[in-house]
């Protein structure tokens, strides 16, 4: 969230007008004619008045302007839970509706933060509850919730509409169960990545016995049975509902049903798509086929969690139509793969396993040229392999697939030569996140260093705000990012780098910079005190496994008072006397917070 500080409006003595404009002119007096009164040049002439009077005027109009907001905003996003307090948040802003809150930062789904660190939400439903009564919506993405939480939320908001969780952990199904049966006119209930606990309690048997309002189902992260007779009813007494994502505990014969149920559906999650256990010979005599080209509205597939290959020629009929598809659980090859990507046509989004090698991204980008996001994740995420897609399935993707926007990467080799051709062929790229997962890898075929293909996707990918580096890099690269990344808003950097100028060739080269996290690279206290003037006008500053001293953390907390500076400690790391394992530093509004963990130390 973005609030300014309260100001009260300058006064200006000028423009209070104690001293107005006088112009004189010779003429003739009392005196004699040939006297004449010497000319007085005017002590604040008339542009500079009007500038001070349009100085005043801005000023009226921004506090004008700062209560309409704060009466008018509906929509709440704040980045950083402990960026402001809610006590502060809801008083600046009296009328909202939907509320959006970002807890931990983006390396702790990477293992790299004690659990426990905080990012609670308790204390902001208890003041929402307070402040918004008519809240409709709420997203939460890496916090902490309990089934308290959830509970309160359920009785406070009568109107209460939309919940996301992405990526939240502490709740469990009775938490989801309070949700389900107080919120009667619940629309959209997803819940992405996140961990939820089995209290045994059936939360979908909770939903309304009439008609619901719901549009979204989205519990595919769900590890825990569901009553399936619960789940069909469920999905045949709500008509309007477009998505729905099924846990991996809902057969390919299940699915079948709810598919009759809900032809209306636009965004599919499948489930397993496989038989279950005790298949009966009936769930294999199935139409499947005939289910999904009865789906005429389908533009969004994923699921496929325990995928049998014979069943995927289900999904022929609603290829042509797709615009995204989610392959990133389904362990699929290229054969497997070509026949359904050959009628994908009108595909924009796409996230795959590495199975399907680079044969199968040079499927891809045969079809698929319309293209704008691909995601290719690591079946096996081990450095030591021989990964099955290299350089090879990322210049064809670049030749193909022109349009393309964002791209993740991981593999475990990669050249120069294919980054660059990227660069030039894709030049509207957005986000590049190229992920080389042995450490300090060079390019294979030359040796060298990854710095120039780095630097091309700066140097030519002018629309580039989004950038993931790795492999073996120099200051170079670095020194490449803070020439030319001048609109790069989020950077991470993995084994990266060879000095502290490479972090300060960033740091004192990207204005925009607003989130750099940064893990395992040889940066110390003169890179990080070399960004002084920049940490105010960022979001946060992650480090973890650098070379950072207690001391130079403790200059940066004298430095910048309002700035919030964390050292976290990790149990299983050898400590150093004066070496910081993690920094985590962020901008504040509300200063210290007040559930500070014992491995966490705020200087």
């Amino acid at each position: 969230m973005s609030e300014d500080d309260d100001r009260s409006p300058p006064s200006d003595s000028i423009a209070n007008g104690s001293c107005p404009t006088r112009t004189c002119t010779p003429g003739s007096g009392s005196g004699s004619g040939s006297s004449s009164i010497p000319e007085y040049a005017a002590p604040y002439p008339d542009r500079v008045l009007e500038n001070v009077f349009r100085k005043r005027s801005l000023v009226l109009n921004l506090t004008s302007w700062y209560r309409v907001e704060a009466m008018t905003r509906s929509d709440l996003f704040i980045g950083n839970c402990y960026a402001v307090s809610p006590e502060r948040a809801t008083s600046r802003f009296t009328r909202v509706r939907s509320v959006t809150l970002k807890g931990k930062p983006r390396f702790a789904d990477f293992n790299l933060m004690p659990p426990n660190w905080g990012a609670h939400f308790a204390p902001w439903v208890s003041a929402t509850a307070k402040a918004y009564p008519w809240l409709e919506k709420i997203h939460l993405k890496r916090m902490s919730v309990t089934d308290d939480d959830l509970d309160l939320l359920a009785e406070s908001f009568s109107g209460f509409k939309e919940l996301v969780l992405v990526c939240c952990d502490g709740f469990g199904t009775s938490g989801l169960a309070a949700v389900a049966s107080k919120c009667r006119q619940l629309k959209v209930l997803d819940l992405i990545e996140s961990e939820v606990s089995d209290d045994e309690v059936d939360w979908i048997m909770c939903f309304p016995d009439t008609e619901t309002c719901l549009e979204s189902l989205i519990f595919d992260c769900v590890e825990c049975l569901v009553d399936f007779d619960a789940l069909e009813r469920l999905v045949a007494r709500s008509p309007s509902l477009k998505k729905l994502r099924l846990n991996r505990f809902v057969s390919i014969g299940q699915l079948y049903r709810l598919m009759v149920r809900a032809p209306q559906l636009t965004h599919l999650g499948t489930g397993s798509f496989s038989p279950s256990e005790d298949v009966a010979q009936g769930e294999l005599e199935l139409d499947y086929v005939s289910a999904f080209a009865a789906c005429k509205s389908l533009v969004c597939l994923s699921g496929f969690r325990e995928i049998v290959p014979d069943c995927l020629p289900a999904i022929y009929p609603v290829c042509a139509n797709l615009t995204s598809l989610n392959f990133s659980y389904a362990n699929i090859s290229a054969e497997q793969l070509k026949p359904i990507i050959s009628n994908c046509h009108k595909l924009q989004t796409f996230w795959v396993l590495d199975s399907i090698c680079d044969e199968g991204l040079q499927a891809v980008a045969t079809t698929c040229k319309e293209l704008r996001e691909l995601r290719v994740f690591p079946f096996d995420p081990r450095e030591d392999i021989e990964g099955p897609v290299s350089e090879v399935g990322l210049q064809a993707i670049s030749e193909g697939c022109r349009k393309l926007q964002s791209i993740l990467y991981f593999c475990q080799r990669m050249t120069n030569a294919a980054v660059i051709a990227m660069s030039k062929n894709c030049p509207d790229l957005v986000v590049f996140r190229l992920c080389i997962m042995g450490r300090h890898r060079p390019d294979h075929v030359t040796g060298e260093p990854m710095d120039e293909g780095f630097g091309a996707i700066v140097m030519n990918c002018k629309k580039l705000t989004r950038l993931a580096v790795s492999g073996l890099l120099t200051d170079t690269a670095f020194a490449y990012i803070g020439k030319y990344g001048k609109i790069v808003r989020t950077l991470s950097v993995a084994f990266a780098g060879d000095s502290d100028m490479g972090l300060k060739y960033v740091l004192e080269g990207c204005p925009r910079l607003q989130k750099l996290e940064i893990r395992d690279s040889p940066f110390g206290d003169t890179a990080l005190l070399s960004g002084l003037h920049h940490y105010y006008n960022m979001r946060f500053l992650w480090m973890s496994a650098c070379r950072l001293s207690h001391q130079g953390c403790q200059q940066i907390a004298q430095a910048l008072p309002h700035l919030v500076v964390e050292v976290i400690k990790h149990e299983d790391v050898v400590h150093m006397d004066d070496y910081a394992d993690t920094l985590y530093m962020y901008r504040s509004l509300a200063g210290r917070r007040h559930d500070v963990p014992q491995f966490v130390s705020i200087l």
